[in-house]
């Protein structure tokens, strides 16, 4: 099997290296811009061309989510035509496509789990652009496609959530977190697993949420930082989505269901707390 891995810098994509280049019965090739811009055929025919690939899984996105608002135009073509291009590019190679798609296709109004089959309706420029490229990828590929969707991502690598607070938790007494908005804490290393299992289940083509289980309100997931980093979670105040406008509205309630790995025979990914403790014991670090 070769595995390509566009975004291979990022958190996901950086994880997926390391799960795949355990293996050895992979040819592996990860690659990010500039060494590829999805935005542009050529650059993506000629990767394609190089290396031939059976799978390929894209990382890449346009993640400045509150940019985004004022510049739609540039995450659109990261984040729309980028995913049409590679799926293009996929259906002449005769190659599978894992594309990694996001929680903000939702609106965040709904109070049970989204099921994976449930109707997309943005809220921001993200999500309306992430969408984009999502409809591209099912509409190219409708047999021959995984689309993951996934939220509140941190990994060893980049900028994230988890460090940012440990670095607060370094400089700060205490630390304000919001308690309105609920989610499912992933470890990029969690998902990258799930990805490879899914490619080694090789089910039918079908969408799946990539998100530990559970569910937590930043208040709740900062403290569960604070904890493992041997800090007092009390010093984490609670406070409210009114306190902290940003540009790009957040979904208030954004869980996501998991029906389809159980129908596939997958079991879910572990609860998020197991997950932030691995992470800890990765190495975790602002």
């Amino acid at each position: 099997m070769r595995v390509l891995v566009i975004g291979c810098n990022g958190q996901l994509g950086s994880a997926l290296m390391g799960v795949l280049g355990r293996r050895d019965d992979a040819a592996l090739l990860g690659i990010d811009y500039p060494d590829i811009d999805i935005t542009d055929p050529a650059s993506v025919e000629a990767v394609f061309g190089d290396f031939h690939p059976d799978v390929v899984i894209n990382c890449a996105a346009y993640t400045a989510v509150d940019e985004a608002e004022s510049n739609e135009e540039a995450a659109l073509r990261v984040n729309g035509l980028g995913p049409n291009i590679v799926a293009e590019q996929c259906r002449r190679a005769d190659a599978w496509l894992v594309h990694v798609s996001t929680d903000y296709v939702f609106d965040g109004s709904a109070t049970t789990p989204y099921g994976e089959d449930a109707e997309p309706s943005p809220a921001s420029a993200y999500g309306r652009t992430k969408l984009a490229g999502d409809r591209a990828v099912q509409e190219l590929l409708p047999y021959s496609h995984y689309l993951v969707r996934t939220a509140w991502l941190y990994g060893l690598q980049g900028s994230n959530f988890v460090k940012t607070m440990l670095r607060l938790e370094s400089e700060r007494d205490t630390v304000s977190v919001v308690t309105d908005q609920r989610g499912q804490p992933t470890y990029a290393g969690d998902l990258a697993e799930q990805v490879v299992l899914l490619v080694e289940r090789h089910p039918a083509a079908g969408t799946f949420h990539g998100t530990n289980s559970g569910e937590a309100s930043w208040y709740d997931f900062t403290r569960e930082i604070f904890r493992l980093a041997g800090a007092d979670p009390d010093r984490v105040l609670p406070t409210t989505s009114e306190e902290f406008v940003r540009p790009a509205p957040r979904p208030a309630y954004s869980v996501l269901g998991h029906d389809a790995w159980s129908a596939v025979g997958i079991p879910e990914m572990r609860p998020w707390q197991d997950a932030l403790a691995a992470a800890f014991a990765d190495g975790i670090s602002p």
